[in-house]
Parts: structure tokens; sequence; C-alpha cells
């Protein structure tokens, strides 16, 4: 038990730290509030179980890091959110001591609802702008996999399918961007700007497509490349999709799903329609 007291109170001390440092970098004046409220009932938590054990403890360096890098790079939500789904751990040492230490009880409330509630007040402008990165994404899957899976088949040249992909990659990605801005300004949402969101919009859209085509530009066989193009896009959909999952307190699994089974949909149509228009029209490209 004594070991099990100084892990929780050096996860206490570490969450007051990175809660602290995350007070420091928020810009909105509440949520700096919100998370200095966090961070001083870390602090006294650690301070109850430093009595109990009697030693001093360091905090998790790498942790600390970590969670401060992952909150300037992916934004408050994200990083509080993952921070909070390893907070089982913490429940489950209250429920064996709270018959030992009644204190556990009223730290284990505290970190159940008091945070969530807490929590739940901060405000993460990035995701105002997660359904223009959506629209982006989701765009470039579907239209670019779905292209380069036909050019795989029309054509046997791994540098044209690229080249021609990312043509029109970049001018889909303008037009979406176009497209992006007008339905925010229709929108008329007082906290989202029409610019920003479009660049939300073509950004997200031109990185995608230059993660697609690159196997193209660096795989001489187009159908290896295309196998690669296709792993590349289920890795954007994994990865996009957790990270809303997280921020946004919402169903991975479903959402993943239903993105990875419309681009793949896309992608096997417009490969028989590339094959098949290879056979009809007798192209041959090498």
């Amino acid at each position: 038990m004594d070991k099990a007291i100084l892990n929780q109170q050096r996860n206490e001390i570490t969450e007051y730290h990175i809660y602290t440092r995350l007070a420091k970098l928020a810009k909105n004046p509440d949520n700096s509030k919100v998370l200095s409220e966090i961070a001083e009932q870390e602090l006294r938590h650690y301070n109850f179980w430093k009595k109990v054990s009697g030693q001093e403890v360091t905090p998790n360096k790498w942790a600390i890091v970590l969670f401060v890098g992952l909150a300037r790079i992916l934004g408050l939500a994200f990083a509080l959110r993952l921070m909070e789904r390893g907070e089982h751990e913490a429940l489950d040492f209250y429920d064996r001591v709270a018959d030992q230490y009644p204190e556990a009880r009223v730290f284990r409330k505290e970190e159940e609802e008091h945070e969530e509630k807490l929590i739940d007040l901060l405000e993460d402008p990035s995701l105002n702008y997660a359904g223009a990165i959506v629209l982006g994404l989701n765009d470039a899957l579907v239209e670019l996999t779905g292209t380069l899976a036909g050019l795989t088949f029309a054509f046997n040249n791994s540098l044209i399918i690229a080249t021609t992909g990312l043509v029109m990659g970049v001018a889909a990605a303008l037009s979406m961007a176009a497209s992006g801005y007008l339905a925010s300004r229709e929108a008329d949402q007082e906290d989202v700007n029409p610019v920003t969101s479009a660049i939300y919009t073509g950004v997200a859209y031109i990185l995608t497509v230059v993660v697609l085509v690159l196997p193209y530009f660096l795989i001489a066989e187009p159908k290896i490349a295309m196998i690669f193009m296709l792993t590349a896009t289920i890795l954007i959909i994994a990865s996009y999709n957790y990270y809303i999952s997280v921020a946004k307190n919402l169903s991975f699994r479903r959402r993943f799903l239903e993105m990875a089974f419309i681009s793949l949909a896309v992608a096997v149509i417009s490969f028989g329609i590339g094959s098949a228009a290879k056979q009809i029209f007798g192209i041959e490209v090498e």
C-alpha cells in the first residue's frame, strides 16, 4: 500500500505542475482560472498523501512535457480529455484506501465530478473549426483515393499518376477552401471566422493530397504505391478520428468505420472504373 500511496502522490504533484503550466498557456482568462483551480485541488491532494507517506516525491517530468506539448500542438481540450481518460486508476486507488483514509472518498468525488465540470467549461477555439477540417479531410480522402485508384489502372506510370493527382488535388483544395469560406459566411456563426475556416479546409485538403500522392513519387510500381496510399488513408482517418473522439469525448469506432468505409468504397469503385476504361479505350501508358 505504501508504494501505491507514493505512486498516487507522484501523480497528484505531476498533475499540479501540468495544470499550472496549462493555466499559463491559456489565452482565455476564464480557462486560466479553471486550470488554476484544478491545479490547487491537485496540490491539496498531494499534501494530504505527503502527510500520510511522510515523504516528498518528484513529479513525472516526461508527463509534464508530453501533456503541455500536446496542449500547444493539438489544443487544451485534447490534452485535458486525454488526461481525464487516465483518471480511472486514481478512482480505483481511492476505492481501495477509502476505508482506511475517509478523505479518499472526498477526493474521489472531486476527481469524478468537480474536474469534469470545470473541464467542460473550457473553450478550445480550434474545435470550432473541426467541421472545416472534416470538410477538407473527407473530400480529399474520398476524391483523391478514388482518383488515384482509378488512375492506377488507367495508367501504368507512377510519375504521371502522382503529377495528375497533385495538380487535381491542389485545384480541388482551392475550390474547397472557397466553398468553405462561403459556407461559413452563410452560416453566420459568431465564433467562426470565414477566412480562418477556409484556411483550415484548404490546408487540411492540401496536406492530405501531399500524403496520398507521395507514395507514387517514391515508388515506381503503381499498384504497390496504391497499397501505401490506401494505408496512408486509413492512418489519416484513424489519427483524425482519435483526436476528435478525445477532444470532443465522442465514439471513435463509429466515426472511424464510417469514414474508412466511404473512402475505401469509392477507391474500389474507381479502381474498377479505371480498369474498365483501360480495357475499353485501350489506354497504355508506360
